[in-house]
């Protein structure tokens, strides 16, 4: 059996190279459009996965989240309806503490540290060199993006963005389907629906 990558653009290459680097055996990719990368087979469009699903391949959410998480939303329902297994996938080169909880379905690329305490939900981006400090959580569906740091007690809520080199000050909240453009840093907490770009 196979991790089969649903999603087949630049998120998808970064999660290639974390699957790879763990060992994984990778079917090929779902996707809209026919793409082709680094030799992996093109699967066919969302409809291939109901077979997939029957041969007991389990699946990966590896489209991409900036604007909108409802993209991945869709796609994770649809391997939940399917009863497609979702692993979680921490690379090798991340450091996750023992004391922390990643959901299933959620990737921490390589460089990313999650501290004690911390509790990632289900289908999340912890993308690489980010910070998920001690006693942090971040909500489904969402993307701590690439040298972001959550300072300790930070809650991030479901269908969130953080963007890249962002900084959360300690105990602050950012609610749900939060936009939080590239470098921000972020004093007050931010309601849910907010933006700071």
């Amino acid at each position: 059996m196979g991790v089969v990558l649903i999603g087949g653009g630049g998120h998808c290459r970064s999660c290639v190279d974390v699957l790879e680097s763990l060992g994984e055996n990778i079917k090929g990719v779902v996707d809209k459009d026919s793409v082709e990368m680094w030799l992996l087979p093109y699967l066919g469009q969302d409809e291939v996965l109901v077979p997939l699903s029957k041969e007991g391949h389990v699946g990966l959410v590896t489209v991409g989240q900036v604007r909108s998480p409802d993209v991945r939303i869709r796609l994770w329902e649809k391997l939940s309806s399917l009863g497609m297994e979702a692993p979680a996938y921490i690379s090798p080169h991340a450091r996750v503490s023992p004391h922390a909880e990643v959901g299933e379905g959620t990737v921490v690329m390589h460089g990313a540290v999650v501290n004690a305490g911390a509790v990632i939900g289900k289908n999340c981006i912890i993308n690489s060199q980010s910070l998920v400090e001690h006693d942090s959580q971040v909500g489904d569906h969402s993307h701590i993006s690439t040298g972001t740091i959550l300072n300790g007690e930070v809650r991030v809520g479901n269908g969130s963005f953080v963007g890249s080199g962002s900084v959360v000050r300690e105990c602050l909240t950012v609610g749900d389907r939060c936009l939080i453009g590239m470098g921000q840093v972020i004093k007050q907490s931010v309601p849910d629906g907010g933006k700071r770009v």
